[in-house]
């Protein structure tokens, strides 16, 4: 199946569909990764959050579409997820969500090692081991999912 030819674009393959096999892996992942959030301890609104946030730096409209539904179902509140693109300018999030935060941006650009330092560094002041691991496994899971739906072109339409 292919997606719409976006504006200015070329038609594009669903990466998900045409090949579903690695496609079914990465949603097993993503399963065991919640499972281990879960077993941290790690509360669904910070995975959602994390989710939101990598989506938000990736630019992946898919992926915010079905993880703002996801943090709303969770629990979270539209004023807390309307400033999510500037969490470090607001009070409305935990310590502890404020290192997920910047481990999930960290994780999101390896390069950074400087932000990956300071970040590690904030995280280890309130998060335990088996909690910063699961986090930048949410990061590294919620990346590969963005970069899937960008490149098939995954819509996002109107809900009626």
């Amino acid at each position: 199946m292919t997606s719409p030819v976006p504006a200015g674009g070329t038609r594009r393959i669903f990466v998900d569909r045409q090949s579903p096999k690695p496609y079914h892996a990465l949603v097993q992942t993503s399963e065991a990764v919640r499972a281990a959030a879960a077993d941290a301890g790690l509360d669904r609104t910070l995975v959602e959050l994390v989710n939101l946030r990598v989506s938000q730096v990736n630019g992946c409209a898919y992926c915010l579409h079905v993880h703002t539904r996801a943090a709303l179902r969770a629990g979270d509140t539209p004023e807390r997820l309307g400033v999510l693109a500037a969490w470090r300018e607001t009070e409305l999030f935990t310590p502890a969500e404020r290192a997920a935060l910047a481990l999930a941006e960290a994780t999101t650009a390896a390069a950074d090692t400087g932000a990956q330092d300071a970040a590690y560094a904030a995280a280890r002041d309130v998060l335990a081991d088996d909690q910063i691991a699961a986090v930048i496994w949410v990061a590294v899971t919620i990346n590969a999912f963005n970069r899937v739906s960008i490149m098939s072109g995954h819509p996002v339409r109107p809900e009626r």
